[in-house]
């Protein structure tokens, strides 16, 4: 099956997570905005995002285009892909504790997108700079290593080892704790070298999913967008100024 993933063309996004995915599944997939031509570009996902294209009505991007399906949410998207594509447990057990560990995954991601909005989305970085450092500071201080400590335990509990978060082999989640490593080294480098030596087995598996052959090939790809100050993950030094 071929797959058209909709999402937005100049960020890595949420769109990302099912970017490793599919690079790692080795699907053949289109993404749609970043296409030139007619039926291509923006113009295909705001017509998707109206209805007037796919099934089901989605809310927001990312979307994938599965034949007739029209899916969206990360976890919801990944949770498809996963078992269709050998990217999750076939147990249903530890399927659903897959998805249980990807959905504390985007509770971080948003944690993470509030310290550079803590005020509102629709408002500019600049116009709440203020209450972002103070939302940054505590995010640091307290929230980041809650959830650091959490996935290093997780690592620790896996009784088949390996280095993944469940059994020998590696899932969606793993892939998705990887972008967020990866982010979060570029959002808060300062704070991110200080904490490695902490998250020996965080660091192990972030290094296992960039060796992977798939995944490094689309790393040195085009395919793969920069991280920038229009994502998730967001390099303002201000942010961690003093820590």
């Amino acid at each position: 099956m071929r797959y058209e993933l909709y999402y937005w063309p100049t960020i890595q996004g949420r769109g990302e997570f099912i970017r490793l995915a599919l690079e790692e599944a080795a699907c053949e997939y289109v993404d749609v905005a970043r296409r030139r031509g007619r039926g291509s570009g923006v113009p295909r996902l705001m017509r998707m995002l109206a209805g007037r294209e796919g099934g089901e009505l989605p809310f927001a991007p990312p979307i994938l285009k599965a034949g007739p399906r029209v899916l969206a949410q990360t976890a919801n998207i990944l949770y498809f892909l996963g078992t269709r594509h050998d990217l999750a447990p076939k147990e249903e057990r530890r399927r659903l504790w897959i998805q249980q560990l990807q959905l504390t995954i985007g509770d971080l991601v948003d944690e993470v997108h509030e310290t550079h909005h803590p005020i509102a989305s629709g408002l500019y970085y600049e116009e709440q700079k203020r209450e972002a450092r103070r939302r940054a500071r505590d995010f640091l201080d307290n929230r980041l290593p809650k959830y650091l400590d959490y996935f290093e335990r997780v690592l620790a509990r896996n009784p088949r080892g390996g280095g993944w978060l469940t059994g020998a082999r590696v899932t969606y989640a793993d892939l998705s704790l990887f972008q967020v490593l990866v982010g979060l080294a570029y959002a808060f480098p300062a704070s991110m070298r200080r904490a490695g030596p902490r998250y020996r087995r965080l660091d192990a598996l972030r290094r296992a999913v960039e060796a992977r052959p798939r995944i490094q090939a689309y790393l040195q790809s085009d395919r793969r967008l920069p991280f920038s100050e229009e994502g998730i993950f967001r390099h303002y030094p201000e942010l961690e100024a003093g820590r």
